[in-house]
């Protein structure tokens, strides 16, 4: 019994270091691509923007979650179930203001930034920036404007990875006319 469970181990650990890797492989080759960070951190953006927007109902579907109440709770779904699911990580929310309209996630260990160091010529470079995206499509998705941004990060030698969102408008649907 513990041998199988050792396996499931040894496999979530090694589908976790090919994503890793995979993902640096990515990144890598949009370094050679475009001509400066500030170009690779807009695509970043863009493709993890477009995974959010799919990879939402994949989650709605598999965590049975309801629509959050207010932006805490989505704070607390994001953190402790999505983070969970598909990074296996779970970071700490914090740093609210005092509004209630803007927190940080704090990820002690960010499983993209396994095996990496970034070059002296791409200090501008936010390697991780796909999950801004990410975040920012699945929330828009589920009628959440949010602003998604990087505000500490350990490749830059700072001692956590600090996401910060902001809560912008909740979207209205536009229903098309006489559906309504």
């Amino acid at each position: 019994m513990s041998r199988q469970s050792n396996r499931a181990t040894d496999n979530k650990k090694m589908n976790s270091e090919l994503f890793t890797l995979t993902y640096g492989a990515l990144v890598t080759q949009l370094c050679k691509d475009y001509e400066n960070d500030e170009e690779v951190n807009k695509q970043l953006d863009k493709m993890g923007y477009n995974i959010g927007v799919r990879l939402i109902e994949d989650f709605l579907a598999r965590s049975s979650i309801g629509r959050c109440q207010d932006f805490r709770e989505t704070a607390d779904v994001i953190a402790k179930v999505a983070f969970k699911m598909y990074l296996g990580t779970t970071p700490s929310v914090t740093n609210w203001s005092p509004a209630g309209d803007e927190f940080s996630l704090i990820l002690e260990n960010n499983p993209l930034v396994d095996f990496v160091e970034l070059p002296d010529n791409h200090s501008t470079l936010i390697y991780s920036n796909l999950l801004c995206g990410i975040l920012r499509g699945a929330l828009e998705m589920v009628q959440m404007a949010v602003d998604v941004r990087f505000a500490q990060d350990t490749l830059r030698g700072d001692n956590v990875t600090e996401i910060r969102m902001r809560f912008i408008k909740r979207i209205e649907e536009n229903l098309p006319a006489g559906d309504e």
